[in-house]
Parts: structure tokens; sequence; C-alpha cells
């Protein structure tokens, strides 16, 4: 029996760059594919641009969105180890999988846009008809991948990711180092988003799933899910 393989790509970043504010994963948009996938008996790999400790935002432990799923992973003392030794990109670029899942968090604005072997295996991905998945800000690692016809990947794409009002609402249109919306769009993408800022989004285009918001990671996890289980069916 065939099991399916998805890489789970963290940010390895804990601090925004101009003022030192404590960033890095956003917890929620690991753990709800985390938990489905493994759910489901497939395998998982976690890696970073850089590998080793993954810092995981403080606003994100915040009760206030801290739901059950994230809690009781975040409780588990096992789980917290393996976020402290992730993988790195460069020791599973020869590896395909079923599909590649771009966890987002403020941190990934800063090593996911241009990490030249994280594009190379997105770009190799997309083109053996794999799933390429991002939530959040982890769509920025979207931004600068290019197709083998030198055209951007996400051009003329269907597309979501955190909006700039959802930027403005989470008081960090300051420390951000650019506006995802806009360089979405400046790409070429159809972004979308949805009509009420912090409510669930996720739009599939071919291969590419994208969620907008840390509110779309239940949704985002099912619909990824849902589309490798299609995949599954239709080759069998």
């Amino acid at each position: 029996m065939y099991i399916q393989k998805i890489l789970l790509v963290v940010t390895g970043t804990g601090t925004y760059a101009n003022s030192g504010l404590a960033t890095g994963l956003w917890l929620s948009e690991f753990t709800h594919i985390y938990h489905c996938a493994g759910e489901r008996g497939y395998e998982m790999t976690i890696a970073s641009p850089e590998g080793g400790n993954t810092p995981v935002d403080p606003e994100s432990l915040k009760p206030v969105v801290l739901d059950k799923i994230s809690r009781e992973y975040w409780e588990n003392p096992e789980f917290r180890e393996m976020l402290r030794h992730a993988k790195k990109l460069d020791d599973v670029r020869e590896q395909l999988f079923d599909c590649i899942y771009l966890a987002g968090g403020h941190g990934t604005m800063y090593d996911f846009p241009d990490n030249a072997v994280l594009q190379a295996i997105i770009t190799e991905h997309d083109e053996n008809n794999k799933i390429v998945a991002a939530i959040c800000h982890g769509v920025s690692g979207l931004l600068n991948v290019k197709s083998s016809n030198g055209e951007y990947l996400i051009k003329g794409k269907e597309i979501t990711g955190f909006s700039w009002l959802e930027e403005s609402l989470a008081n960090r249109k300051k420390e951000v180092p650019f506006n995802l919306e806009a360089s979405l769009k400046a790409r070429g993408a159809n972004y979308q988003k949805a009509l009420i800022p912090m409510t669930s989004k996720v739009i599939v285009d071919n291969n590419l799933v994208t969620g907008q918001n840390p509110f779309s990671s239940k949704e985002m996890a099912e619909v990824v899910l849902q589309q490798l289980h299609e995949r599954e069916m239709t080759d069998l």
C-alpha cells in the first residue's frame, strides 16, 4: 500500500528585522495539517531553509487564538522537541513528495521568498503534478518561484494569502518587510480574499492550494487532504 508523503516547510526566523519583536511559525497553520495527515497515516517530513529550531510566534499561543488541537499538541513535549529539529531544505532537495505545504507565520516573510532551494523544490513538484500548498504568510514562499518557461508560477493563478487589511488588524503593518497582498498582485496573480477579514478562505487552482489566514487552518487541512485523496483514487 502506498503511503502519501508530505513535506511541511516551516520558518526558522524568530524576530522581525526592524524591531526585534518575536515572531516565527503560526502554530495552528502547522498543527491542523499535521493532525489530519497523521490521522490518515501519511508520512510527514518537517524542514526549514536552514534546519534546526522552529521558533513559534508567541501571538499564536495566546488563549484567544489557541484552538483545542493546537493547544493539545503544544502541551506535548515530544511535539515541541520535534519542532526543534527540522531538517534543512537542502537535505530533502532530491526527494519527491505528494504535497509540499508551506506553513505560515510572519517569520516566513524573511526566509521563504528568496530561498533558491525552496523555489527549486516548488517548481519541481508543480511540474510533476504534485500539490503545492501554502497558507497565510507561507504564501510568500511562492512569490519568486518561476516555472521552466521563465514565467512566475503564480502568474494568472487564483490565489489568496494574508491581506493588507488583516495586517493592519494584526497591528503588524510597520513590522513586516513587504505587503504580501500587493506583492502577489504585482506577480500577476489573481488575488482573492474573504469578504470579512480574519475568516476562512481556501482556493484551489490546479496544483496550487492557498489559504488566507490562521482562521483558514482547519479548512486548509481538509482541502489539502481531500485533494490528496482524489489524486490517490485517480491513480488506482
